[in-house]
Protein backbone atom coordinates (compact mmCIF):
# COMPACT_ATOMS: atom_id res chain seq x y z
CA UNK A 1 0.00 0.00 0.00
CA UNK A 2 1.76 2.93 -1.37
CA UNK A 3 1.97 5.75 1.14
CA UNK A 4 -0.31 8.75 0.94
CA UNK A 5 1.67 12.12 0.34
CA UNK A 6 1.42 15.19 2.87
CA UNK A 7 0.33 18.72 1.57
CA UNK A 8 3.07 21.25 2.16
CA UNK A 9 3.47 22.91 5.36
CA UNK A 10 3.54 26.86 5.18
CA UNK A 11 7.23 26.60 6.05
CA UNK A 12 8.11 24.18 3.35
CA UNK A 13 6.56 26.52 0.21
CA UNK A 14 8.58 29.07 -1.48
CA UNK A 15 7.62 32.17 -3.15
CA UNK A 16 5.55 32.13 -5.52
CA UNK A 17 5.55 34.10 -9.19
CA UNK A 18 3.57 36.97 -8.10
CA UNK A 19 5.31 37.45 -5.13
CA UNK A 20 8.63 37.73 -6.67
CA UNK A 21 7.17 40.24 -9.10
CA UNK A 22 6.10 42.03 -6.39
CA UNK A 23 9.23 42.27 -4.55
CA UNK A 24 11.20 42.71 -7.98
CA UNK A 25 8.90 45.45 -8.43
CA UNK A 26 9.23 47.41 -4.71
CA UNK A 27 13.05 46.91 -4.99
CA UNK A 28 12.96 48.97 -8.90
CA UNK A 29 10.87 51.35 -6.83
CA UNK A 30 13.58 51.56 -4.30
CA UNK A 31 16.72 51.66 -6.45
CA UNK A 32 14.94 54.65 -8.73
CA UNK A 33 14.18 56.55 -5.69
CA UNK A 34 17.61 56.43 -4.24
CA UNK A 35 19.48 57.41 -7.55
CA UNK A 36 17.11 60.18 -8.09
CA UNK A 37 17.81 60.99 -4.36
CA UNK A 38 21.52 61.07 -5.00
CA UNK A 39 21.58 62.60 -8.12
CA UNK A 40 19.75 65.15 -6.97
CA UNK A 41 22.24 65.80 -3.99
CA UNK A 42 24.94 65.67 -6.28
CA UNK A 43 23.34 68.29 -8.47
CA UNK A 44 23.10 70.52 -5.92
CA UNK A 45 26.53 70.00 -4.42
CA UNK A 46 27.88 71.17 -7.54
CA UNK A 47 25.48 73.96 -7.96
CA UNK A 48 26.80 75.44 -4.07
CA UNK A 49 30.26 75.05 -5.25
CA UNK A 50 29.64 76.89 -8.24
CA UNK A 51 27.81 79.48 -6.37
CA UNK A 52 30.98 79.68 -3.50
CA UNK A 53 33.56 80.15 -6.66
CA UNK A 54 31.68 82.85 -7.80
CA UNK A 55 31.47 84.36 -4.66
CA UNK A 56 34.64 84.23 -4.01
CA UNK A 57 36.09 85.63 -7.36
CA UNK A 58 33.48 88.70 -6.48
CA UNK A 59 35.39 88.78 -3.31
CA UNK A 60 38.85 88.66 -4.91
CA UNK A 61 38.39 91.26 -7.59
CA UNK A 62 36.90 93.84 -4.64
CA UNK A 63 40.12 93.01 -3.03
CA UNK A 64 42.55 93.84 -6.15
CA UNK A 65 40.30 96.95 -6.65
CA UNK A 66 40.20 98.01 -3.14
CA UNK A 67 43.75 97.76 -2.81
CA UNK A 68 44.68 99.69 -6.24
CA UNK A 69 41.96 102.48 -6.19
CA UNK A 70 42.45 102.91 -2.40
CA UNK A 71 46.76 103.77 -3.29
CA UNK A 72 45.65 106.06 -6.54
CA UNK A 73 48.24 108.80 -6.63
CA UNK A 74 48.00 112.16 -8.58
CA UNK A 75 50.65 111.07 -10.34
CA UNK A 76 50.96 112.88 -14.33
CA UNK A 77 52.77 110.33 -16.95
CA UNK A 78 54.16 109.97 -20.15
CA UNK A 79 52.90 107.38 -22.93
CA UNK A 80 55.61 106.68 -25.09
CA UNK A 81 55.14 109.34 -27.64
CA UNK A 82 56.37 111.73 -24.36
CA UNK A 83 52.90 113.19 -24.79
CA UNK A 84 51.29 113.76 -21.10
CA UNK A 85 48.94 111.44 -19.32
CA UNK A 86 46.57 112.22 -16.79
CA UNK A 87 47.51 110.87 -13.54
CA UNK A 88 43.45 109.16 -13.13
CA UNK A 89 41.58 107.90 -16.70
CA UNK A 90 38.05 106.56 -16.40
CA UNK A 91 35.59 105.11 -19.07
CA UNK A 92 31.92 103.68 -18.58
CA UNK A 93 33.31 100.38 -18.44
CA UNK A 94 31.97 99.31 -21.99
CA UNK A 95 33.76 96.30 -23.73
CA UNK A 96 37.17 97.08 -25.17
CA UNK A 97 37.95 100.62 -24.18
CA UNK A 98 39.69 101.78 -21.06
CA UNK A 99 38.02 101.38 -17.94
CA UNK A 100 40.33 102.52 -15.77
CA UNK A 101 43.72 103.51 -15.75
CA UNK A 102 45.82 105.44 -12.90
CA UNK A 103 48.61 105.39 -10.70
CA UNK A 104 49.03 103.57 -7.06
CA UNK A 105 51.45 103.75 -4.49
CA UNK A 106 52.65 100.83 -2.40
CA UNK A 107 54.39 99.02 -5.25
CA UNK A 108 56.03 95.94 -2.95
CA UNK A 109 59.63 95.80 -4.35
CA UNK A 110 60.73 92.74 -2.20
CA UNK A 111 64.12 92.18 -4.40
CA UNK A 112 64.99 95.73 -4.29
CA UNK A 113 64.73 96.03 -8.63
CA UNK A 114 65.78 99.50 -9.83
CA UNK A 115 62.51 100.99 -9.68
CA UNK A 116 60.03 103.14 -8.17
CA UNK A 117 57.59 102.49 -5.92
CA UNK A 118 54.68 103.82 -8.13
CA UNK A 119 52.57 101.35 -10.54
CA UNK A 120 50.66 102.81 -13.45
CA UNK A 121 47.74 100.03 -13.60
CA UNK A 122 44.77 99.43 -16.80
CA UNK A 123 41.41 97.71 -16.42
CA UNK A 124 39.41 96.29 -19.14
CA UNK A 125 36.54 94.49 -20.09
CA UNK A 126 37.55 92.02 -22.68
CA UNK A 127 34.74 89.51 -23.64
CA UNK A 128 33.81 87.80 -20.24
CA UNK A 129 36.13 88.66 -18.20
CA UNK A 130 37.82 91.80 -16.58
CA UNK A 131 41.57 92.39 -16.78
CA UNK A 132 44.12 94.44 -15.28
CA UNK A 133 47.55 95.45 -17.29
CA UNK A 134 50.12 97.39 -15.63
CA UNK A 135 53.24 99.07 -16.78
CA UNK A 136 56.78 98.32 -15.80
CA UNK A 137 57.66 101.99 -15.67
CA UNK A 138 55.45 104.87 -14.91
CA UNK A 139 56.97 106.45 -18.32
CA UNK A 140 57.26 105.25 -21.86
CA UNK A 141 56.74 101.67 -21.19
CA UNK A 142 54.87 99.06 -23.23
CA UNK A 143 52.03 98.03 -21.04
CA UNK A 144 52.54 94.35 -19.48
CA UNK A 145 50.48 91.11 -19.77
CA UNK A 146 46.83 90.80 -18.83
CA UNK A 147 45.87 89.18 -15.96
CA UNK A 148 42.54 88.58 -15.05
CA UNK A 149 40.58 90.05 -12.38
CA UNK A 150 37.44 87.77 -12.62
CA UNK A 151 35.75 86.14 -15.14
CA UNK A 152 32.11 84.58 -16.32
CA UNK A 153 31.12 88.97 -16.66
CA UNK A 154 28.18 89.91 -18.80
CA UNK A 155 28.40 93.89 -18.66
CA UNK A 156 30.34 96.46 -16.58
CA UNK A 157 29.36 100.05 -15.32
CA UNK A 158 31.43 102.88 -13.82
CA UNK A 159 30.85 106.13 -12.40
CA UNK A 160 33.09 108.46 -10.50
CA UNK A 161 32.32 110.89 -7.48
CA UNK A 162 33.46 114.38 -7.44
CA UNK A 163 32.30 116.60 -4.80
CA UNK A 164 28.50 115.90 -4.71
CA UNK A 165 28.11 114.71 -8.37
CA UNK A 166 28.66 111.57 -10.00
CA UNK A 167 29.91 111.43 -13.15
CA UNK A 168 29.87 108.32 -16.15
CA UNK A 169 33.24 109.46 -17.19
CA UNK A 170 36.48 110.54 -15.75
CA UNK A 171 38.23 112.98 -17.69
CA UNK A 172 38.47 116.46 -15.34
CA UNK A 173 40.24 119.33 -16.91
CA UNK A 174 42.92 119.29 -14.23
CA UNK A 175 45.41 116.58 -15.32
CA UNK A 176 46.00 115.48 -11.60
CA UNK A 177 42.65 115.20 -10.36
CA UNK A 178 41.48 112.11 -8.76
CA UNK A 179 37.66 111.16 -7.92
CA UNK A 180 37.16 110.87 -4.08
CA UNK A 181 34.65 107.09 -5.11
CA UNK A 182 34.74 104.70 -8.02
CA UNK A 183 31.13 103.15 -8.41
CA UNK A 184 31.68 99.67 -10.40
CA UNK A 185 28.39 97.43 -11.09
CA UNK A 186 29.62 94.15 -12.41
CA UNK A 187 26.79 91.75 -13.80
CA UNK A 188 27.15 88.24 -13.21
CA UNK A 189 24.94 86.00 -14.32
CA UNK A 190 23.85 84.03 -11.21
CA UNK A 191 23.88 87.21 -8.83
CA UNK A 192 22.71 90.00 -11.21
CA UNK A 193 24.44 93.19 -10.79
CA UNK A 194 26.52 93.63 -8.15
CA UNK A 195 27.14 96.65 -6.84
CA UNK A 196 30.41 97.75 -5.21
CA UNK A 197 32.13 101.34 -3.88
CA UNK A 198 35.54 101.92 -3.88
CA UNK A 199 37.20 105.33 -2.08
CA UNK A 200 40.36 106.41 -3.69
CA UNK A 201 43.76 107.81 -2.40
CA UNK A 202 41.93 111.21 -2.83
CA UNK A 203 38.56 110.00 -0.76
CA UNK A 204 40.81 108.47 2.22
Amino acid sequence: MTPRARPDTPSERGFTIVELMVSLLIFGMLAAAGVALLGFSVRAQQATAERLDENAALQRARAILTADLAQAAPRITRNRDGDRVAAFAGGTGAEGEVALAFVRRGWSNPDGAPRAGLQKVEYRLVADRIERRAFPMLDGAEIGPPTIVIGNVSGLRLRYRSGADWLDRWDNTRPDAIPQVVEAVIQVPRFGAVRQLFLTGAGL
